[in-house]
């Protein structure tokens, strides 16, 4: 399983206080349609963690997904359930960064 992170905005950076706050009252309901819907088209998915932001984005979530495909229908889902914006970011274990470092190292010294 690969871990990707799924930042999405559902607010037009000029939207007011108050249609924010008014849209916010309907994401409970919103959210739990989305849940249900990646649930039910990739079932292999597994949320890890799920976080309100405050900044750029509105939500962050990060979960695992076999593949790439199945990280594009969590986010074509997130796009359907009314996201103004979405990215879906493939998060490496900072181990495995360190161990393909080393790889690069060896390799390097190999060809000198």
């Amino acid at each position: 399983m690969k871990t990707f992170v799924l930042m999405t905005k559902f607010s037009a950076q000029d939207a007011g206080v108050v249609e924010v706050g008014s849209k916010l009252q309907g994401r409970a309901r919103t959210g739990r349609a989305w849940i249900e819907q990646i649930k039910q088209a990739c079932p292999e998915v597994r949320f890890k963690s799920h976080y309100a932001l405050l900044g750029q984005w509105d939500f962050m979530d990060i979960y695992d997904a076999p593949d790439e495909e199945s990280a594009a229908k969590v986010s074509l889902i997130s796009r359907s359930h009314g996201a103004c914006q979405v990215e879906s970011w493939l998060a490496i274990p900072y181990e495995r960064v360190l161990k393909i470092h080393e790889e690069i190292e060896q390799d390097q010294a190999k060809d000198s």
